[in-house]
């Protein structure tokens, strides 16, 4: 907007005394943080901010069920009505279009084929019925619909009460309710509804201990926030750094460089690029602005510090001090000082706090030197000083047309950090790596350490990373800088070694920038993700590489989609599995469907994910594509939380923005693994419980109706008096053996 670069109509607006929030309203909307706009107005109550906000980001919201897409559609309909009242499609009147008028439209247009299918398979019997009885639903309910693996005291199944407060929430013929009857359309509801999402919505808040020290938790990190595109080429935008904190990212990045005179005022850009400038005092505005609207969790501010100017870096560090106010940490915990062996702050003792990241002021260094990125071989153990720098001396610097297409970039030219820099950094300073051994070892296990790795040298230690030093120390990876296109990496892949800072290029929305997206949405969407228990206790031992842990089967079944596209095209569907290395197979694809994109069937396409060694650390991503490869939209699924049963997949854009109507009926089943080597004993004991009496659940109207009641109760007398005879001569033998 026009006030983020006209320095006197800021002033004028009084911007550092009272904000601007009190003045004007500006809402942001588009696609994505780059192609966004802005609507600029005057209001007079900050509740329009805070109110609009909370509508734009709430939580439910966006993962809400089938039926409240439609209902949003449905919405969008009557609402755009002509003046005379009319829908513009054959100008019908609004009020002739009712809810059920509306759902009735949907199931004539789609026809479901199947619904009917999965509703015949809990008929009993083989007569055909246009309903199902509630002890069948029952049954339904608990066999397809719950997780067999849960604790039947912790978790019970449904009763009958239970079912039947189910089936008055959805059956609307009063007549088969009446009879304890279900039919086919409540059926369908029961699907749609909340009551039958694809996750669990205690997931969607808060559900993590958030007590943990700093270090056992996944972090939402951000690289180069400031870019709009490219890394050579392009804008840099203010903006973008109040776009991603509103994502729920807990570090950014601000590459910082010495002013021109006659302003001498620090910016941020990419240094030895085309890219533009943008004033760094106006990025400490627009971050104190947005801080913590969207999380209240700790957020870490990732200075690469290229500003030679004592006088600059001075300003820089007021600005910090006076912008951020309290919200900036300065001074260590009481409980947390800065000594070995100290762990480090939890998220909720940091809340609404800032943490600055940068080069800590080595004690006996006078004088501004450059520093050279860390080296990351693992050479002897050496002490060093606590004021360590980060990057060793470097006296021979790159050329300049070299220094951005290096991998790792302009961090290898950074300077050293001024006395009031230099202060405000405490729980996350930057040291210059000298292998595990060195910072395990006992006489330094200085738990506010961290360091900083590019992804291609991050990659070649990757075997040899100890999980006990992201038990207790922090690092960070970035990207390559050849990365000139901000194309990004896998994130999975340093999550699966513990690495918390994955820093990703966010206005990239690729396949990485998607599954991080999606895999930080949950948790209250508060950019912290506790690390699964393994990778965060010091009595546990971890091999991400590893075989052996291994904790369940998940199996897909693909059954149909649901107004995917309006074109006339062929679709097919992509499962891939996100997680550990010796994890199955990674993707599956369906067949192509025939030119119906409105409600496109795979009935048969089942997918099975035999071996998911770590689920609370896998994720599932299920795409749908036009027969040329176009995407429609996807969703990001973490494993541990899948709900088993048919259930709808509401699908999101590259952005992680639901779409309003296009779904997916998937089937999902988690099991617990069993190696081939134990399949038979297996098999077997599965056969011998198979021979056990089946007893379906009746009603007692079905009871007296059936005529194989008799059959079936001689049947059960003959196998208990056969059980009872062989049990009789084990006694006998015993007792003779006894005498």
């Amino acid at each position: 907007t026009q006030f983020e670069f006209d320095p006197k109509l800021r002033e004028k607006l009084s911007y550092e005394k009272e904000g601007l929030e009190s003045k004007l309203l500006t809402i942001v909307y588009g696609v994505d943080m780059v192609n966004s706009h802005a609507v600029l107005m005057c209001v007079c109550f900050q509740i329009w901010t805070d109110e609009l906000f909370d509508l734009a980001t709430n939580i439910l919201s966006r993962n809400s069920s089938r039926i409240r897409h439609l209902y949003k559609a449905y919405t969008k309909l009557k609402l755009h009505g002509n003046s005379d009242g009319r829908i513009p499609m054959k100008h019908i009147k609004t009020e002739d279009l009712t809810w059920e008028v509306f759902l009735k439209f949907l199931d004539n247009l789609c026809i479901r084929p199947e619904l009917q299918s999965i509703f015949e398979e809990w008929y009993f019997g083989a007569r055909r019925k246009p309903f199902i009885s509630l002890d069948q639903f029952l049954e339904f309910l608990n066999d397809k619909q719950r997780d067999s693996r849960l604790n039947e005291v912790l978790y019970p199944p449904l009763k009958r009460d239970q079912v039947r407060q189910v089936m008055e929430k959805f059956e609307s013929n009063l007549s088969q309710l009446e009879r304890d009857q279900l039919s086919l359309q409540g059926f369908s509801r029961f699907l749609n509804s909340e009551e039958n999402n694809s996750l669990p919505l205690e997931n969607l808040d808060l559900f993590d201990d958030m007590t943990h020290p700093l270090a056992h938790y996944f972090i939402n990190s951000s690289h180069n926030t400031y870019l709009t595109v490219g890394q050579l080429t392009g804008a840099s935008s203010v903006e973008m750094y109040r776009q991603v904190l509103l994502t729920g990212c807990r570090c950014i990045e601000l590459d910082c460089w010495k002013g021109k005179p006659p302003d001498e005022e620090p910016y941020i850009t990419h240094g030895f690029t085309m890219t533009t400038e943008i004033p760094f005092k106006e990025v400490i505005e627009a971050i104190a602005e947005t801080a913590f609207k969207a999380s209240p969790y700790p957020l870490i501010l990732s200075f690469e510090n290229h500003v030679d100017s004592p006088k600059q870096q001075a300003k820089m560090a007021e600005y910090c001090r006076t912008i951020f106010g309290d919200a900036l940490l300065i001074d260590p915990l009481d409980k947390y000082p800065l000594e070995q062996n100290i762990p480090l702050p939890s998220p909720q003792e940091l809340m609404g706090k800032i943490l600055i990241k940068n080069k800590k002021k080595p004690h006996l260094e006078k004088t501004t030197v450059r520093r050279k990125d860390p080296v990351l071989t693992q050479p002897s153990p050496s002490r060093g000083g606590e004021g360590e720098s980060e990057e060793e001396e470097d006296n021979e610097p790159l050329p300049e047309g070299k220094k951005a297409a290096s991998e790792e970039g302009t961090a290898l030219n950074e300077v050293s950090a001024t006395e009031e820099m230099s202060n405000l950094v405490n729980y996350v300073q930057p040291v210059k790596f000298k292998g595990f051994d060195n910072a395990l070892s006992k006489w330094r296990r200085r738990h506010y350490e961290m360091s900083s790795f590019v992804e291609t040298k991050a990659i070649e230690i990757l075997k040899t990373f100890p999980f006990e030093y992201n038990k207790k120390q922090m690092s960070r990876i970035y990207p390559k800088g050849t990365r000139v296109d901000s194309s990004n990496y896998m994130p999975q892949l340093f999550w699966n070694i513990g690495c918390q800072m994955v820093a990703l290029n966010f206005q990239t929305l690729d396949l990485p920038m998607q599954l991080n997206m999606g895999v930080f949405e949950y948790n209250g969407h508060s950019g912290y993700l506790l690390k699964p228990e393994i990778m965060t206790r010091g009595d546990k031992q971890f091999d991400p590489f590893t075989e052996e842990i291994v904790d369940g089967i998940v199996a897909n079944t693909i059954i149909s989609g649901q107004f995917l596209t309006d074109k006339k095209v062929g679709i097919y569907v992509e499962v891939d599995l996100f997680g550990l290395p010796q994890d199955t197979k990674r993707r599956c694809k369906t067949k192509t469907s025939n030119g119906n994109s409105m409600d496109p069937v795979w009935e048969d396409e089942r997918f099975v994910f035999y071996k998911v060694i770590l689920p609370s650390l896998a994720s599932l991503r299920i795409s749908a594509f036009e027969e040329n490869g176009r995407f429609i939209g996807h969703r990001i699924l973490p494993v541990s939380s899948l709900k088993r049963g048919y259930r709808y997949i509401n699908l999101r854009t590259e952005f992680n923005q639901p779409l309003l109507v296009a779904s997916l009926l998937v089937y999902t089943e988690a099991k617990d693994y069993v190696p081939n080597q134990h399949m038979g004993k297996f098999a077997k004991l599965i056969s011998l419980l198979r021979k056990t009496t089946y007893v379906p659940s009746l009603s007692l109207e079905e009871l007296k109706q059936n005529k194989n009641l008799t059959k079936l109760r001689k049947k059960q007398i003959k196998d208990f008096n056969e059980l009872q005879k062989k049990n009789q001569k084990k006694v006998n033998a015993k007792s003779f053996i006894w005498m």
